[in-house]
């Protein structure tokens, strides 16, 4: 169902749009409209563009990467959103800061059962999901492409991964803040705890 979910939280973000004035807020609706990983893939092009690895962007890089990412904000917009992350006054934001900000906020009870997923997942307990892990708990057998001949179980396991990766750099690796992104996104078209820890329950068997 992760598909409809998807869907339907692009159209909702959309809804949104139209009625908030938060820039902040605008910002995330704006990424969400992309689904799940429109977040993530922000986070990414910023990486892109942290040359020096310093996990910082000044505001040349921060509207750059907002206008590469064709983020539709006017430069006053951006720079009330800049001011809000710097708050030191450096004239830099963190970005991971930046990110976790934009995800939008989950109660505790969803991020509870989003980390028994990921460490079910995570059989060998080092806080990345690989194609090793997925081997005895994910069943790649009942994929229509793997019945067909057309995939390998590995490459059903890739593909499943990869709904979690970034759009821009599937390295066939999830990392927690990763699957807390995808999932973030997914929560967000869901309005109650209840719902979202039974669908939890049910696609990970928990």
């Amino acid at each position: 169902g992760t598909a409809r979910h998807d869907r339907e939280m692009a159209i909702q973000a959309k809804k949104n749009l139209s009625k908030t004035t938060d820039p902040v807020e605008r910002l995330r609706l704006q990424c969400l409209a992309r689904g799940s990983a429109g977040i993530k893939g922000l986070g990414r092009v910023f990486r892109i563009m942290d040359d020096d690895n310093s996990r910082t962007l000044d505001f040349k890089e921060f509207v750059k990467g907002l206008n590469d990412y064709a983020m539709m904000i006017d430069k006053e917009e951006a720079q009330e959103i800049f001011r809000i992350f710097d708050k030191d006054g450096s004239g830099t934001i963190d970005f991971d800061e930046f990110l976790v900000t934009l995800r939008p906020p989950m109660s505790n009870a969803r991020k509870e059962i989003i980390m028994q997923a990921f460490r079910k997942l995570d059989k060998t307990g080092d806080g990345v999901i690989t194609i090793e892990d997925l081997r005895g708990v994910y069943n790649a057998k009942h994929h229509p492409k793997y019945q067909n001949g057309d995939w390998t179980e590995d490459q059903v396991f890739r593909a499943f991964l990869d709904n979690f990766d970034s759009p821009y750099d599937k390295d066939g690796k999830v990392t927690t803040e990763e699957f807390m992104n995808y999932y973030a996104g997914v929560s967000a078209s869901i309005d109650t705890d209840v719902y979202f820890i039974i669908m939890m329950k049910n696609a990970w068997k928990l």
